[in-house]
C-alpha cells in the first residue's frame, strides 16, 4: 500500500507534469517507442548553461578555498574558456576532449567551456595511473587533454593520442585556466550550433568484461536527467511549501561537493542540478570528515551527498557536537549500496535531517529511483521507487522479458535520460541495451507491490569498495600480467568502512615465487591504488574449477571469507 508520503509526492508531480504545468512532458521516438521527455527542458547544455545562468546570475554559485564565483562570472570565464579552445585549440563540434584533475572551480570552468565550444567532455578518471589514464584517451581518441599537474606528470612516457594541455587550480581562474588561453580567441570567438543529437559526454565504468567502457551521452540525454533531478527537488519542494514547511525564501540551498566530478554522481545530480535550483557549491578537493563539518557550519550547507561512508563519518564522528549542522537537512547516499543499521544511525546521530538514498548507473546519467524521508525509514532495504517523470524501471529475465511484481531478475532502467552505448563498442552496447530500449543494469533485484526496488546480488563481476567499481576480471588480467603468475582470482571482501575490499589468490607458476608485497608493488604500477587488493593470499596447489572449466569464484570467496574475518578480527 502506497504510503501518506507517497501518495501526497505522486499527487504534486501529477500536477507538475499536468499540460501547462512547468514540467509538462512531451514523446521522443527511440527505439521505436514514444519515451517521456520534459517539453520544456533545454536543448543542448549549453543552452542550458545560458538559461541558469542569466536568471541566477549574481547568486553565488561556487565557493572553492578562497576563490567565489557567482554564476555570471562563472558563465563568462566557460564562455571565454570555449573561445580560446575553438580558436586557439582547434576544438571542432564532436571532438572529444579529456579532462584529468582534481576537483575545482577551474574543472567546472573547463569542462563548461568544453562543452559550449562543442567538445564531448570526455571524464577520465583522476585515481587512475599513468597507464589507465592513457588508455582512456585512446579508447575515447581524444584530440585534445586538459589535465592538472599530478595527471600530466602521470602520463609521462605513456604513449596516447592528442595534445596534452597543463592547467592549475590555484587563484583566479584566468590564471589557472592561461593555458587554454594562450592562442588566441575568448568571450567574442563564435560558437556552435548545438542540438539535443550533438555527442555531450564521454563518462567511464568498470564492467564485469575487464577494460573500461567509454559511456557516451547526447546533449538531450544528459540534459533530461539533469532535469528529471530538479523535478525531483521541485516535488518536493512543493510538497514541503503546501506543509508549510518549506526552507525561508532568502535561504539558498547549499551543497559540499566532495566527491570526484569524474564520477556522475557529482557530475549530474550535484553539480549540473545546481544549475537549475540556484544552489551554491563549496569544494572539497579531498574529502576529511571534520573539514567536511566545519564547512557545513560555516557555509550552512543543506544538502549532504556522498558514498555512504560519508554520511556515516559525520554521524559517528567524536568532535560532532563541536560543529552546527543544523542547516544540513538531508544526508543523500548513491554510488554504493547503504548498510541498514546506518539509516538508523544517521537518523539517531542527526536527527533534524532525513537520510536519503538513491540508485542510478554512468549509463543511466545518475538516473533510476530514490528513496526519501519517511519511506526510507519505513523500507532501510530498498532504493525506492522510479524516478519521475522520465523513469521506468523493470526486473528483466534472461530473455528480456519483463517479470511480474515480487520475481527477482535483472534490474533494468529505459528513460530518454540514458546514454547512447559505449564508445566504439557495438558488441558491449548490443549486449547492454535491448531492442525496445531497456538498459540491462547487472544488478538483480525485485520490485514490491508499492513498486519499491530491492537490490539483492549483482550480475557483474565486479567489487564496489566505497562508490568506486573494480572489476573483478581487470584486476585478475593485471595479476596475470606479472611473468611469474600462473593463476589468480580475485573477489570482494566485507568492510565497514568501505562496503567492500578487492582480495585475491593466486598461484605462481612451477619453481617460482612472489610475495603478497612483491604482487602489491607490481599492481600499483600498473593499476589505480584502490584496485589493488587488501590481501592477496598464495596458494601452492591449483584453483577450483567449475564443469565449464572456470575458476570456482565462489567456491574461493566462502573458503576465504573466514580467513578475512579472522585476520581482522586478530588485527
Amino acid at each position: 500500500m502506497a504510503s501518506e508520503l507517497d501518495t501526497a509526492l505522486s499527487s504534486v508531480m501529477d500536477r507538475l507534469t499536468a499540460p501547462g504545468g512547468p514540467l509538462e512532458t512531451t514523446t521522443f521516438q527511440r527505439f521505436g517507442r514514444d519515451l517521456p521527455m520534459l517539453k520544456f527542458a533545454p536543448p543542448s547544455l549549453a543552452h542550458y548553461f545560458d538559461m541558469f545562468c542569466a536568471q541566477h546570475g549574481e547568486a553565488e554559485f561556487l565557493v572553492d578555498g578562497d576563490v567565489r564565483l557567482t554564476f555570471a562570472q562563472v558563465h563568462a570565464a566557460a564562455r571565454t574558456v570555449a573561445g580560446g579552445l575553438i580558436a586557439g585549440h582547434g576544438v571542432q563540434k564532436g571532438d572529444r576532449v579529456g579532462i584529468a584533475a582534481r576537483n575545482s572551480a577551474n574543472w567546472i570552468i573547463a569542462y563548461m567551456g568544453v562543452l559550449m565550444a562543442g567538445g564531448c567532455a570526455t571524464l577520465l578518471n583522476g585515481w587512475w595511473s599513468g597507464e589507465e589514464l592513457a588508455g582512456g584517451i585512446e579508447l575515447a581518441e581524444c584530440s585534445l587533454v586538459l589535465a592538472d599537474a599530478p595527471r600530466a606528470a602521470r602520463l609521462e612516457g605513456q604513449s596516447y593520442p592528442g595534445k596534452l594541455v597543463v592547467f592549475g587550480h590555484e587563484g583566479p581562474w584566468q590564471q589557472g585556466l592561461a593555458p587554454l588561453l594562450a592562442h588566441g580567441g575568448g568571450a567574442e570567438t563564435p560558437l556552435p550550433e548545438l542540438t539535443g543529437d550533438d555527442l555531450a559526454t564521454i563518462l567511464y565504468t568498470s564492467g564485469s568484461t575487464g577494460q573500461s567502457k567509454g559511456a557516451v551521452s547526447d546533449h538531450r540525454g544528459v540534459v533530461q536527467g539533469t532535469m528529471n533531478y530538479a523535478a525531483q527537488s521541485l516535488m518536493v519542494l512543493t510538497h514541503l511549501t503546501a506543509k508549510g514547511e518549506a526552507p525561508a525564501e532568502d535561504v539558498q540551498p547549499c551543497s559540499l561537493l566532495n566527491v570526484p566530478l569524474f564520477h556522475v554522481t557529482a557530475e549530474v545530480p550535484l553539480f549540473l542540478q545546481s544549475f537549475a535550483i540556484r544552489r551554491k557549491l563549496v569544494l572539497m578537493p579531498k574529502w576529511d570528515a571534520e573539514e567536511a563539518m566545519r564547512l557545513i557550519e560555516r557555509e550552512k550547507v543543506t544538502y549532504f551527498v556522498g558514498v555512504p561512508l560519508m554520511s556515516f563519518e559525520i554521524a559517528t564522528h567524536p568532535n560532532r557536537g563541536n560543529y552546527d549542522l543544523s542547516s544540513c537537512v538531508s544526508f543523500a547516499a548513491g554510488g554504493a549500496p547503504r548498510p541498514v543499521d546506518h539509516v538508523t544511525r544517521l537518523r539517531e546521530s542527526l536527527p533534524h535531517a532525513f537520510p536519503l538514498l538513491g540508485y542510478g548507473l554512468t549509463e543511466t546519467n545518475g538516473v533510476g529511483c530514490g528513496n526519501f524521508n519517511e519511506n526510507y525509514l519505513a523500507k532501510p532495504g530498498s532504493t525506492g521507487t522510479a524516478s519521475r517523470p522520465l523513469v521506468e524501471l523493470g526486473i528483466l529475465d534472461d530473455d528480456g522479458n519483463v517479470l511480474a511484481s515480487g520475481a527477482t531478475g535483472e534490474i533494468a532502467i529505459r528513460s530518454i535520460c540514458n546514454f547512447l552505448g559505449y564508445w566504439n563498442n557495438p558488441e558491449a552496447t548490443d549486449a547492454a541495451i535491448t531492442p525496445d530500449g531497456w538498459f540491462r543494469t547487472g544488478d538483480l533485484g525485485y520490485l514490491d507491490g508499492d513498486g519499491y526496488l530491492f537490490i539483492v546480488d549483482r550480475k557483474k563481476d565486479i567489487i564496489i569498495r566505497g562508490g568506486e567499481n573494480i572489476s573483478c576480471i581487470e584486476v585478475e588480467q593485471a595479476i596475470y600480467a606479472h611473468p611469474d603468475i600462473a593463476e589468480a582470482s580475485v573477489f570482494g571482501v566485507p568492510d565497514e568502512k568501505f562496503g567492500e575490499l578487492p582480495a585475491a589468490v593466486y598461484l605462481a607458476k612451477e619453481g617460482r615465487s612472489v610475495s603478497e608485497a612483491q604482487l602489491q608493488e607490481f599492481l600499483g604500477l600498473h593499476i589505480a591504488p584502490f584496485k589493488v587488493p587488501v590481501r592477496l593470499w598464495q596458494v601452492r596447489e591449483s584453483l577450483p574449477r567449475l564443469g565449464t572449466e572456470k575458476v570456482d569464484k565462489r567456491a574461493l570467496r566462502a573458503r576465504y571469507l573466514p580467513v578475512w574475518e579472522a585476520e581482522k578480527a586478530a588485527a
